[in-house]
């Protein structure tokens, strides 16, 4: 089994979809470790306020098929790829980790590279599993979290007690 660790976000009717994308995961690969809810700003465009999480769990599955699951969620979840790239959301689920691969394939890169620059990612990552090591620099994440300009991208943990129940 390996461990994977995905990064879920919505801004859109947020407890709802949080709700539905945190069954859907669990539906599919079964017992989920869920970090604190965040709440920050969205960044790249003007609008609501996200809510964001990281999830892990154990999977045999390869990254590409989880990947397509996550997608697959999303859409299932009303989520509309036509517009900018940057725009609220319903559901986002981005495959941060899988295990200690590293991978540079078409529409797959892992460990996903944005991880490291966004506060909405990294800090609900570092919250969940801080003492674990990123593939590529082999540093916690918790020590990249503790360099991260967090009074630039600041995150505020929100109690969910919706979400409780799922975990």
């Amino acid at each position: 089994m390996t461990e994977v660790f995905v990064s879920v976000g919505s801004n859109v009717d947020p407890v709802h979809n949080l709700r539905w994308g945190l069954e859907q995961m669990a539906n599919r690969f079964g017992a989920l470790r869920v970090s604190p809810v965040f709440r920050n700003a969205p960044v790249g465009f003007e609008g609501d306020d996200f809510y964001n999480l990281v999830v892990a769990f154990d999977t045999d599955e390869p990254p590409r098929a989880v990947s397509e699951a996550l997608d697959t969620m999303e859409n299932q979840c009303g989520r509309n790829r036509s517009g900018a790239r940057y725009g609220p959301r319903t559901l986002d689920l981005d495959l941060l980790l899988h295990g200690s691969t590293v991978m540079h394939e078409l529409g797959l890169v892992l460990p996903r590279p944005d991880l490291v620059r966004y506060a909405f990612m990294l800090g609900p990552l570092a919250a969940l599993a801080g003492d674990r090591r990123h593939p590529v620099t082999g540093e916690s994440f918790a020590a990249l979290w503790s360099r991260f300009d967090q009074a630039s991208h600041p995150l505020v943990e929100v109690a969910m007690p919706e979400l409780a129940e799922l975990t």
